[in-house]
């Protein structure tokens, strides 16, 4: 079962689409520091990814190499991407949060012939994982160091010719290799189409209102596979305006400038947003202005105008679990927020919600040509798209692995459907783990009503051969700092209410003997989380497990591990 799609829905027939259609439409708004932007049209984003593309076939790339990009969400990446595609080679973009080791593992691995540097943070931390030799080309946005010692994206855009026609590539060609930030294990190398992407994104359109007139922020990993699809194939499909955001401090001036039609996030921003909205109006107060008729449209207004959400047409989450508290909170002032499901194997497109109350706890029904089935062996998610990948890349034996005999993508999540066919997630296969007494626990559902509290950041449910299962939590910053001053008691005070409340909810098997608050915070440095914000389970259990039996033998409710 493989994708297939007109060829002039492909993605740089979309790209040359708009270069003869709406040369001077704007494509991109790229914030360039100091509250001032740049803007690039169909003309100008097409004119300079073919001057890249000539210069890197001038650079002897053949067909089919790696040329791989190392950079946060920018105009550049996405030029950087299309001209790669049109010198006939492949991309591998990487997460621009990652350690050496791992931006060292991939390019190796990849065999890619050239890097892009472009907007990062940590590049000093970065640049050992770069191999002596490998040529690199910095973006307008790259960080100080990459300048001076590698060539620039504008001198080679402004002494290069530019590519001749339209060149294009086969549906069936591969475009890209996404290295997964897998939970456990080295990153493998998911291979996907030209089609593969393009037929997700029809798909998706038929759930998803995005057209010309849209706009979206990118500020999600493009390196992810559901901004990529999202944002970059879905531009080329409807050609709408795509904004970029710039930094964490100023995201709220972001979100404010691009007023997104479509909005979509990870379950742990949706958390602060809302985090954000109580610290200035308590829930308390909240509730009762949103109970009187005359103030209620009003505080909506004002609260979505503050967002810059306030134009949101579709809004959605995913990449984890959202707690269905969350969902509710975000129902009252007027959004419904959508969860969606998927991997990078089958371009995050597997199944959506309608975003409506009753959808709660579930990730709704498939999309079309999307099957799911549940194994009956293990209670395992199975499906089957036209988008599935291609495999792993130099890895046949792994690539064998992630499907069965007959064909289905194994998800490694649990799950069930209810009477309207709707997908729910139980936890992952090999999550479950059985306390003492015998008992399995699955500890997602018991982790998504943990990070309801304001305090927590991250967590984690652990405790295979305990009597009872506990949860290492990390504090955001606001909590943390809390924490070290006089109101620490006020917390914990806080958190054992929190836990009381989680433990009334639960089977006595479930039940947390406790909350153990770690002092170093989880990080893609040290390796407790994936660039997506998905906590290491096992690496929290290498880190931490030796202490188990020392906390739970404090008898208390909060343990602070000092």
């Amino acid at each position: 079962m493989s994708a297939t799609i007109s060829s002039d829905q492909l993605p740089l027939q979309r790209l040359y689409f708009w270069e003869r259609t709406a040369p001077d439409r704007v494509a991109f708004t790229q914030p360039v520091g100091g509250g001032q932007v740049a803007t690039y049209t169909w003309r100008q984003v097409v004119d300079q990814s073919r001057r890249m593309a000539a210069w890197l076939q001038a650079q002897g790339c053949q067909p089919g190499d790696r040329v791989a990009m190392l950079s946060k969400n920018t105009a550049h990446w996405m030029m950087t991407d299309y001209a790669i595609w049109m010198a006939g080679c492949v991309s591998v973009p990487l997460y621009p949060t990652l350690a050496a080791g791992t931006i060292r593992q991939i390019l190796e691995h990849s065999g890619a012939k050239i890097l892009f540097v472009g907007k990062l943070d940590g590049w000093a931390g970065m640049k050992p994982g770069v191999p002596a030799g490998m040529p690199c080309v910095s973006h307008p946005l790259s960080p100080d160091d990459a300048k001076r010692h590698y060539p620039a994206w504008d001198d080679i855009v402004a002494k290069t010719a530019p590519l001749a026609g339209e060149p294009v590539r086969p549906g069936d060609e591969l475009s890209t290799i996404m290295y997964t930030s897998g939970t456990t294990g080295a990153p493998k190398g998911v291979m996907h189409t030209f089609a593969n992407f393009m037929a997700a994104v029809e798909s998706g359109l038929e759930r998803i209102p995005q057209n010309a007139e849209s706009r979206m922020l990118s500020y999600l990993p493009l390196s992810h596979v559901v901004e990529r699809a999202l944002v970059e194939h879905a531009q080329l499909r409807t050609g709408m305006h795509v904004f970029f955001a710039e930094s964490l401090e100023t995201f709220t001036a972001d979100l404010q400038r691009a007023r997104p039609t479509v909005f979509f996030s990870v379950p742990r921003l949706w958390v602060k947003f809302q985090q954000g909205v109580n610290h200035k109006m308590p829930q308390k107060k909240l509730e009762l202005f949103l109970k009187l008729p005359i103030l209620k449209g009003i505080v909506k207004k004002k609260i979505l105008n503050t967002l810059g959400l306030d134009q949101c047409v579709f809004a959605a989450g995913g990449a984890a679990p959202m707690p269905a508290e969350l969902l509710a909170w975000y129902s009252r002032l007027g959004l419904n927020v959508a969860e969606g499901y998927g991997m990078t194997e089958n371009i995050g497109a597997s199944h959506i919600t309608d975003g409506n109350p009753d959808s709660f706890g579930t990730v709704g029904r498939p999309y079309s040509q999307v099957q799911c089935r549940i194994a009956p062996e293990n209670g395992e998610i199975q499906v089957k798209a036209p988008w599935n990948m291609l495999g792993y890349y130099r890895e046949p034996e792994l690539s064998k692995e992630a499907f069965t005999a007959d064909g289905w993508l194994k998800t490694g999540d649990k799950g069930s459907t209810d009477a309207q066919g709707r997908l729910k997630i139980t936890g992952r296969v090999k999550d479950l783990f059985k306390t003492s007494k015998g008992k399995y626990v699955a500890p997602a559902p018991i982790e998504d009503k943990l990070v309801m509290h304001s305090a927590v950041e991250a967590c984690c449910v652990t405790g295979a051969n305990l009597g009872q299962p506990l949860a290492l939590l990390m504090l955001n910053e606001e909590a943390t700092k809390i924490a070290s001053g006089a109101g620490k008691s006020d917390l914990e005070a806080s958190l054992i209410e929190h836990l009381k409340h989680i433990n009334d909810t639960l089977d006595p098997h479930e039940q947390l003997e406790c909350l153990v608050i770690t002092t170093e915070a989880w990080t893609v440095d040290n390796d407790l989380i994936t660039p997506t914000f998905k906590v290491k389970r096992n690496r929290i259990e290498d880190m931490f497990a030796k202490n188990y039996d020392r906390w739970v033998g404090q008898r208390k409710p909060v343990v602070w591990n000092r």
